[in-house]
């Protein structure tokens, strides 16, 4: 793999692929109406499509089967089926990626988060460029963690590939200046084009940059 032309290649293909807001699809979960409102009209200015807005986890749970969004942004505590709870239903359903909301940011209630499976958190109050990064961070992990179940069905097989792409993504972000999803798009481009899979590519890179080090 020729590494020194990489940067440019994929450069050149991040042009043609949209990262715009435009276009994508949001549910917003938040009890309070006037942080939902403000949540609402923050995304909506960026481009995004509000499609959907619920005041409790039980209706973002279902709006959410319903309308199928790229992202849904919920608050951690709401009435009734409260965030974590919905977003580990909606992780279990494998429905979207979840932006978590929180006004404590306690490392307990961050790890309760992830463990549901939510891709990425926002401390309350928030400005519109915490929380817009933190959308589309969570929808590319979504998509790396879909491709590599396609490609691993063996849970254990699939949590140590998962590990030595995340490895291999540092690598290139920290030796060729990528960034997150610049280096999985690589990664992913490289495993097609070379009929390798995701994992043995990612062990390319991290044996490369390694013999690099020790010259």
């Amino acid at each position: 793999m020729d590494f020194q032309e990489t940067r440019l290649k994929v450069a050149s293909e991040s042009k043609n692929r949209s990262d715009s807001p435009e276009g994508r699809t949001v549910v917003v979960a938040e009890d309070e109406a006037l942080i939902r409102l403000d949540t609402v009209e923050a995304l909506e200015d960026a481009g995004y499509d509000v499609v959907g807005q619920a005041a409790s986890g039980q209706e973002a749970i279902d709006l959410t089967r319903e309308l199928r969004p790229d992202v849904v942004v919920m608050d951690v505590k709401m009435p009734g089926t409260d965030g974590i709870t919905a977003a580990t239903e909606i992780g279990k359903e494998n429905l979207a990626p979840v932006v978590m909301l929180t006004a404590f940011s306690q490392q307990s209630l961050v790890e309760k988060a992830a463990d549901a499976g939510a891709m990425a958190y926002v401390v309350k109050p928030f400005a519109p460029e915490k929380l817009l990064p933190a959308l589309e961070v969570a929808i590319s992990r979504f998509d790396q963690i879909n491709a590599l179940k396609d490609e691993v069905t063996d849970m254990k097989a699939r949590f140590e590939a998962r590990k030595r792409v995340d490895r291999a993504k540092g690598l290139l972000m920290e030796s060729m200046g990528m960034t997150e999803s610049e280096a999985f798009r690589w990664i992913q481009k490289t495993s097609m084009d070379r009929r390798l899979t995701m994992q043995e590519v990612a062990d390319v890179v991290i044996n490369n940059v390694a013999n690099q080090n020790d010259r």
